[in-house]
């Protein structure tokens, strides 16, 4: 275990930031913790990021899926923890805030076809493909108390059914039709809102939550025989890969990951076993596959085991109490 976080925090500052955070369990006050932050704040690929996100206003959604669409950029930013106080995020947050929807959720600029009940068009439009991920980031980075953000997020808990969340669309798309029954929940939709969900406390939500987490381990449960809204579980889904764009193992286990009650489940721990058996000899993961389009950043290639991927899955497992919280070293702590 030492040597795995010796080798963590040998990697860039987002890394080492985050495991004095969340595997070392220190606090931001802490000085290692203070110059792990300053030195990923000047971090050129972090800084690229955040200029990246000026495109909010520029660049149309067309697959919800598109690795480097603006809103993945922000929800990566928000999880190594950038916060709104941060040089470039208020801006970037304003200008979201800027495109409320008369339903509640914030709006991005996006182009749905006409097949889908778009007009083919660009337009400023949500969908609970895309809102959720928005609301996810801007409440990590620091707006849980925002009477908007807060606003949105209520609009979309309160479309939970007892079989999890739909595909839902802004109202203005009278004619939206998403790829399977509407009386199906969408799978991706259901992880994203379960993931905005678990970075606020509100018991109002507890209900929809608990049917949100039913439905995301019957579709594991049910992963090799369907396929709702064309989402397939198989051996791609199984496949480690960050960052968290899409519907994929990680990605589901790090939502489960977030909900104690379900930790015990034979289900979530057949996840978790699964994710475990990918760990190498030395106690490290490598990315089984990729987004292209974010290549040069190192966990973007399978050659060998990546930082980040490693800390991703460490640190769900940790959360689900099957990794344990190691003794502070002073000489891992780097600045």
């Amino acid at each position: 275990m030492h040597a795995i976080l010796e080798w963590l925090m040998d990697g860039p500052a987002w890394v080492r930031y985050r495991c004095l955070k969340d595997l070392l369990e220190m606090g931001e006050d802490t000085e290692s913790v203070q110059a792990a932050r300053k030195e990923m704040l000047s971090d050129p690929q972090i800084l690229k990021l955040i200029i990246d996100l000026e495109e909010w206003e520029l660049k149309p959604l067309k697959r919800h899926n598109d690795a480097i669409h603006p809103i993945h950029k922000l929800v990566f930013l928000a999880d190594i923890g950038l916060t709104v106080n941060d040089p470039g995020i208020s801006a970037i947050l304003t200008n979201i805030k800027h495109h409320q929807s008369t339903d509640g959720p914030f709006q991005v600029l996006s182009n749905y076809p006409t097949v889908f009940g778009g007009s083919g068009q660009d337009e400023w439009l949500w969908c609970s493909c895309d809102a959720p991920s928005t609301l996810y980031a801007m409440q990590k980075m620091g707006m849980q108390d925002d009477p908007q953000v807060n606003s949105a997020v209520d609009f979309l808990a309160a479309l939970g059914r007892n079989n999890g969340w739909p595909c839902k669309a802004d109202s203005q798309l009278e004619k939206f039709k998403g790829p399977g029954k509407q009386s199906d929940p969408c799978p991706y939709a259901n992880l994203i809102m379960l993931k905005m969900l678990a970075v606020r406390s509100s018991s109002g939500d507890q209900t929809n939550i608990q049917s949100g987490l039913k439905t995301a381990l019957l579709l594991w449960e049910s992963s090799w025989s369907q396929q709702p809204y064309l989402f397939k579980m198989g051996k791609d889904f199984r496949k480690l890969k960050v960052p968290f764009i899409w519907y994929d193992l990680l990605h589901l286990a790090e939502t489960l990951s977030y909900y104690p009650q379900i930790h015990k489940d034979k289900r979530f721990i057949e996840i978790l076993s699964l994710l475990e058996s990918k760990q190498d000899a030395a106690g490290k993961f490598t990315s089984e596959s990729i987004w292209s389009k974010w290549s040069g950043w190192e966990f973007c290639q399978k050659r060998e085991p990546s930082r980040w991927v490693t800390l991703c899955a460490l640190r769900i497992l940790k959360r689900s109490g099957r990794w344990p919280i190691p003794t502070p070293h002073a000489e891992l702590h780097k600045s």
